[in-house]
C-alpha cells in the first residue's frame, strides 16, 4: 500500500513528460562530477521552467516517507527490485533522501515510463 497518493504520482508522470519534451532540456548520460549533485548542476539552466516548477513544488510538499516512495516507484519500474523486494526499496530510498528528491527524480529522462510502471507493479493505475 502506498502512502503517497496515486494521483500525485499520476500528476508528476504529466510534468516529466511536459519537462522532458522540451527541445533543450539535455540529460548526461553520465554523472559529470562525483560529487552526486550531477542532477542540480544539470538543471540549474531549468530553474524558471513552469512545468519543473509545479514538480518541485509537488515533491516538496510531500512527506520525506511520501518523497521516499516516489523513488521507489522509480527504481522498482525500471526493474532495479522486484515487487516482492519493495521493502528493500523503501528502505534504500529511506537511507538515500535527499531534499533534493524532486531534482534527483526529474533527472531521469525516462521517469515518466518508470513510474508507470512502477505503479503497475503495485497494482496501480493512472488511467
Amino acid at each position: 500500500m502506498l502512502n503517497v497518493n496515486p494521483d500525485t504520482v499520476c500528476r508528476l508522470i504529466l510534468l516529466a513528460r511536459e519537462f522532458h519534451a522540451q527541445e533543450d532540456v539535455t540529460i548526461p548520460e553520465a554523472p559529470s562530477t562525483p560529487s552526486g549533485d550531477w542532477a542540480v548542476q544539470m538543471l540549474a539552466s531549468h530553474a524558471d521552467d513552469a512545468s519543473f516548477d509545479e514538480f518541485r513544488s509537488i515533491v516538496q510538499d510531500l512527506e520525506p516517507d511520501q518523497q521516499q516512495e516516489v523513488v521507489a516507484l522509480l527504481w522498482l519500474g525500471r526493474e532495479d527490485f522486484s515487487s516482492d523486494e519493495w521493502e528493500a526499496a523503501l528502505e534504500m530510498a529511506a537511507d538515500n533522501w535527499t531534499p533534493e528528491t524532486a531534482e534527483y527524480l526529474i533527472a531521469h529522462p525516462l521517469l515518466p515510463t518508470h513510474l508507470e510502471n512502477g505503479l503497475d507493479f503495485l497494482g496501480y493505475s493512472c488511467s
